[in-house]
């Protein structure tokens, strides 16, 4: 979860693409700041970048269960990211990071590892991961009636100024956000009646989405508290995330349900639809209700 920043101007919509192509590309952002490196047999060596924060220094954690699952799948036979279960310990920061992997023998289709990621502070998450080979499947488009891109509300820094105590994550300079109006009132201080967050990403650097994009973008919107005009940090306690397509290039649409409210806890749900309208990813967390930034 993260928290996000008022809009500026937007510029037009691009057009969909087909499915299928491989997104990663070499030097871009993404790619580079979750890059791992081996250091022995199931032990690989990463930096947690410092762009990916909450505006707080604290990381957010659709990036970490992303290096998380880079580091799943190079141990792995399979592709893809296909199943992803932590639980999230404590909070991270910018930090030289170690992760263990320890997989079960694969079988034709899938193969199973478990997950530590740790800094030096200790065990950051702990997770489940299940990689497969995804194929790009026709499928009629079933996304929900949103407003086009260009009539979004892009999280742009120069908006932040004007919420004073909300800091603009860094987050946000690397994925472009565009809040849905429909669901943006608590933006000019109209909170809404349901905690629900629609919008509208990509990456800023113009990558493609592609498996591991949607494990970051499970976790990418403001916590659904803001939509109630509940501002502040809503960490997550635990997620699980699952890639049901490779996404078509382009704008991915997102939207995210907050459920029961608690004793302090938020259940929250998530899902992704790709430039064509098909479901690509689905989620669903448990956090902390928000409270003041730390």
């Amino acid at each position: 979860m993260t928290r996000s920043a008022v809009p500026g101007s937007v510029p037009a919509a691009e057009s969909p693409a087909p499915a299928g192509a491989r997104a990663e590309s070499p030097g871009s952002a993404f790619d580079t700041a979750t890059g791992v490196s081996r250091d022995g047999d199931g032990v690989w060596r990463a930096d947690l970048a410092p762009d990916w924060d909450l505006g707080t220094g604290i990381l957010n954690g659709g990036y970490l269960l992303s290096v998380v699952g880079r580091a799943a799948v190079l141990d792995s036979p399979h592709e893809h990211p296909v199943a992803l279960a932590a639980g999230f310990l404590r909070p991270a920061r910018a930090d030289r990071a170690t992760l263990h992997v320890s997989t079960a023998p694969p079988g034709r289709t899938t193969a199973h590892a478990t997950v530590s990621l740790a800094d030096s502070t200790g065990t950051l998450i702990s997770a489940q991961v299940t990689t497969a080979t995804l194929t790009a499947v026709e499928a009629a488009g079933s996304r929900p009636d949103a407003t086009p891109v260009e009539k979004c509300l892009p999280l742009t820094e120069e908006g932040a100024r004007s919420m004073p105590g909300v800091p603009f994550p860094g987050l946000m300079r690397q994925v472009e956000t565009r809040l849905d109006p429909v669901t943006a009132g608590w933006v000019f201080g109209k909170p809404a009646d349901e905690p629900v967050h629609r919008a509208w990403v990509r990456f800023a650097d113009g990558r493609d989405p592609d498996p591991l994009a949607l494990v970051l973008f499970a976790d990418v919107l403001p916590p659904t508290g803001f939509a109630l005009g509940r501002m502040g940090w809503a960490p997550t306690v635990q997620i699980q995330v699952l890639v049901r397509d490779l996404p078509a290039p382009g704008w991915c649409l997102v939207e995210t349900r907050g459920g029961e409210v608690r004793d302090g806890w938020v259940d929250e749900d998530c899902r992704i639809w790709d430039s064509t309208g098909r479901l690509v990813a689905q989620a669903r967390q448990l956090a902390r209700v928000a409270r003041a930034p730390q």
